[in-house]
């Protein structure tokens, strides 16, 4: 190969490697379902924009922003959007990621009663609690569902649900034994009897 050629080739991976780079960039800030006030109803909804087509069009400027799914669809998907308005105004407030923060803040874990002080959304993500007793991950629960979910579920933090989850996988495999807590009160119990 010639000179000219592996220089073609080194401009060209390097240009297409800060092409990605930004795209992803762009679609992260972009990305995400998002709460809203319906300009309709004024109640909240949730919205997810059309990352992918905002951030080809950011590329040429002020991006072109539009929904690619909102909790009010199929039924009213011909609205206006006029909801648009309120993520170019404070985009970032508004992620249900920051919903979700604000409700684990003050709770403690359903199992082990461990606060939330801190929380890891791409590694070790907290889960949830149904009524019925089910273990849910927040990629099992539908974003028209969120604002119910949150009135009805109890927060479990990720190691009580990879423990629990492995507990009513594999019910054959758990031995339970109580911990000291839990004896102290079984011996003071048997004392009483």
């Amino acid at each position: 190969m010639s000179t000219t050629a592996l220089i073609v080739i080194a401009v060209l991976a390097v240009t297409l490697w800060f092409g990605i780079r930004w795209l992803f960039r762009s679609r992260s800030r972009y990305g995400g379902a998002r709460t809203v006030t319906c300009p309709e109803t004024k109640m909240p909804v949730i919205v997810e924009v059309d990352s992918l087509y905002t951030s080809l069009t950011s590329s040429t400027g002020s991006p072109d922003i539009r929904l690619e799914a909102c909790s009010r669809w199929p039924l009213r998907e011909q609205c206006g959007q006029e909801c648009l308005m309120q993520l170019d105004v404070a985009p970032e407030s508004c992620l249900v990621s920051g919903v979700l923060m604000h409700w684990y803040r003050d709770k403690n874990c359903v199992y082990c009663r461990k606060s939330f002080h801190e929380l890891h959304w791409v590694d070790h993500r907290p889960a949830l609690l149904s009524p019925d007793a089910r273990l849910l991950t927040w990629n099992e629960v539908a974003l028209n569902q969120l604002q119910t979910v949150l009135d009805t579920h109890s927060p479990v933090c990720w190691d009580c649900y990879i423990a629990q989850d492995f507990r009513q996988a594999h019910p054959d495999l758990v031995v339970f034994r109580p911990g000291r807590n839990e004896e102290a009160r079984g011996v003071s119990l048997s004392r009483h009897h």
